[in-house]
């Protein structure tokens, strides 16, 4: 255990392992350009993304009172699919997830994912290996992952205490608050620094500060 208690890291994937904006940003903009929805920026999809996704869609204009929500999120999971294929990792990540697995620090991941598709994006990658725990949603909606997170400290027995959850969405942060975990949050991801920078936790640049916070 390290200075500051942590022996256990919890990752977020999408936007904080995986580099998958610009995946994304396509496909929703595919989404909208159906729908004659203007499409998004970059800068603009970092303001609007959130949790629960669905609240996202309605801001984008989606109307969820006449169109199936099911059949929405099998829409977007059918680009994004093809789209985050040849997706990498965010810089920087995997040099992190080897130094910190020499230095026999624990990790999870938990995800807003569906837990099939979560493991085949880590597998493909190669890096399942690291993880003690995988954690994602049994369905394709992109809710809370506050109830996962519990489940996954009360499944493994891990101090909240203990355990510092990295992510990139001010979610990531509620996340971690509900879990009484500790919290770093990663610019460059799927929302706006300015964001991030509401929440009360580290927020930094760059893969390579989290050595010395770790």
């Amino acid at each position: 255990m390290n200075k500051n208690g942590i022996n256990h890291i919890i990752w977020d994937w999408n936007g904080t392992l995986l580099d998958d904006i610009a995946a994304c940003l396509t496909t929703i903009n595919r989404m909208l350009a159906r729908r004659g929805i203007p499409v998004l920026t970059l800068e603009k999809y970092r303001e609007i993304f959130g949790f629960p996704v669905r609240d996202c869609y309605i801001k984008l204009g989606f109307d969820l009172d006449v169109e199936d929500w099911d059949k929405v999120s099998q829409e977007f999971h059918g680009i994004y699919k093809a789209e985050a294929e040849n997706v990498k990792l965010r810089h920087g990540i995997l040099a992190i997830l080897d130094s910190l697995a020499g230095r026999d620090k624990a990790m999870s991941v938990l995800s807003a994912s569906e837990l099939s598709i979560l493991k085949d994006m880590l597998a493909a990658r190669g890096i399942e290996k690291y993880f003690k725990n995988i954690y994602g949603h049994s369905d394709l909606y992109g809710s809370s992952k506050v109830e996962l997170g519990r489940k996954l400290l009360r499944d493994t027995g891990i101090p909240a205490e203990h355990v510092m959850f990295i992510g990139d969405t001010d979610h990531d942060y509620e996340v971690a608050r509900e879990l009484n975990c500790q919290c770093i949050l990663l610019v460059g991801g799927h929302q706006a620094k300015e964001r991030l920078q509401k929440c009360n936790c580290r927020v930094v640049e760059s893969v390579n500060e989290f050595i010395g916070v770790l």
